[in-house]
């Protein structure tokens, strides 16, 4: 089959200062040229160029049909790639071939005019993204419908919020029915219930056999969407392949110091908090007390919190999430779980410790550890504190895992009957006393 994007040796630079852009603006040239006399004494008469590839060498090929993720961290260069393939931007090096239509959802309000109304920027970006008048006006009921912004249609956009920009614009883009569409971040705008719907469009535009370029940092988004996934670093493209591999991959590199040892100095990074309680340390251990940073399946675990009050908290609760590596929450637990009251915390140094019985299946995982005032305000939390992993293999010679793919992320205790002698108790939801077990486990093997 033919590809319908073909990338060959790509690269993109870009100078930095000195030099002036290839179509540099009739502004951007006298402010150049004003500049130069004052670069040239700093330079002791030399004007430096500096340059960066924000591309270097990358090639590969997409088939129709395919949800390809692009990811990587900032700077990587997704967003000049995309760039490239809209053909906003032209490479340096290398070729895009590309074969059909293309729509492109780069920033918030590309193509809008802020002093036209969100009716008439429809028209606008609509055409810009090459539909004719007759497909916009088939189509504009449901652009409406799907960018919710119905009752300010007659506003103009330069009054929308961002998420009202970025819901019209991607209700533009996905309502094009283009062969090829490119989304950036820009999903991070909208709020929850309107990323859910993007992703069920998206869903929907693969279906019909239209390819997607996904650039996203929300790996659960990618994995849900995409089969295939493209990894950047520094310009170049480190690894091409199946999402779940790629997605694993990326989340494992550039791991900081806090997550590999647990301990929190006293300078590191905190999302929010009171600063009334600082953490110090978080440990996973083994029931007996020994350190470790992997867990046989179905082990049973220790978590231990050290942190130092600065003032006495009168009533506080301390909890533990279970993360996985791509951001999805496993697991809960709280010291009021079950009813239990808020804990005093007087000044000084202490150590908590918590047994979780949960039985989680073999991935990546990290600790967020946070302390809370009982009125919901947050003292201290952690995101990612400690990073352990789950291994296949059970301990002292269970089973292991023997999928090769792991589904989901606990395993619960269960247990399966063959109602072979009561028939009627599939119905009435009772077992009988005869009731054969063929299967189940306590939630370890």
């Amino acid at each position: 089959m033919k590809p319908i994007i073909k990338v060959q040796n790509l690269s993109k630079q870009y100078s930095i200062g000195a030099a002036e852009a290839p179509y540099a603006t009739f502004r951007e040239t006298i402010s150049g040229i004003l500049r130069a006399p004052l670069k040239r004494l700093r330079g002791n008469g030399r004007v430096k160029d500096e340059t960066i590839w924000a591309l270097r060498d990358v090639s590969f090929e997409v088939e129709p049909g395919e949800v390809v993720g692009i990811i990587g961290r900032n700077g990587a260069g997704k967003s000049t790639l995309l760039k490239i393939l809209s053909r906003i931007t032209e490479p340096t090096i290398g070729a895009v071939d590309l074969y059909g239509r293309v729509a492109s959802l780069l920033e918030v309000g590309t193509g809008f005019h802020p002093e036209l109304t969100g009716r008439e920027n429809t028209y606008l970006n609509g055409a810009i993204l090459g539909m004719s008048r007759i497909e916009i006006e088939r189509k504009f009921d449901e652009i409406v419908a799907f960018a919710e912004i119905a009752k300010f249609l007659d506003t103009p956009v330069k009054r929308y919020s961002s998420g009202m920009y970025v819901r019209l614009a991607f209700a533009v883009a996905a309502h094009l029915e283009p062969e090829i569409l490119i989304v950036d971040e820009v999903l991070a705008v909208g709020d929850a219930a309107f990323q859910k719907k993007c992703l069920g469009k998206m869903e929907d535009v693969a279906k019909h056999g239209r390819t997607v370029l996904f650039v996203s940092h929300n790996m659960p988004a990618v994995k849900t969407l995409c089969s295939r996934a493209l990894l950047l670093d520094a310009g170049s493209m480190v690894l091409d392949g199946g999402v779940d591999h790629i997605v694993d991959t990326y989340l494992r590199v550039g791991t900081d110091q806090i997550a590999r040892t647990g301990i929190i100095p006293e300078d590191a990074p905190r999302t929010c908090g009171t600063g009334e309680v600082r953490f110090r340390s978080v440990q996973l251990t083994d029931r007996a007390g020994t350190d470790v940073s992997q867990l046989y399946l179905g082990q049973p675990f220790r978590v231990s919190l050290t942190f130092e009050a600065l003032k006495e908290i009168r009533e506080a609760l301390i909890d533990v999430t279970v993360v996985a590596l791509d951001g999805t929450r496993v697991a809960y637990a709280s010291t009021i779980d079950g009813g239990n009251p808020p804990i005093r915390i007087p000044p000084g140094l202490h150590t908590i410790e918590m047994d979780m019985d949960v039985v989680l299946l073999p991935r990546e995982y990290t600790f967020a550890v946070g302390i809370h005032h009982s009125t919901g305000t947050t003292i201290e939390l952690i995101e990612r504190a400690l990073d352990f992993t789950v291994l296949r293999v059970a301990q002292n010679g269970g089973d292991s895992y023997r999928w090769p793919t792991v589904w989901g992320y606990v395993r619960p205790s269960s247990r399966w009957y063959a109602r072979e002698l009561f028939p009627n108790a599939l119905t009435t939801g009772v077992r009988g006393a005869q009731d054969q077990i063929v299967g189940g486990n306590n939630g370890t093997s």
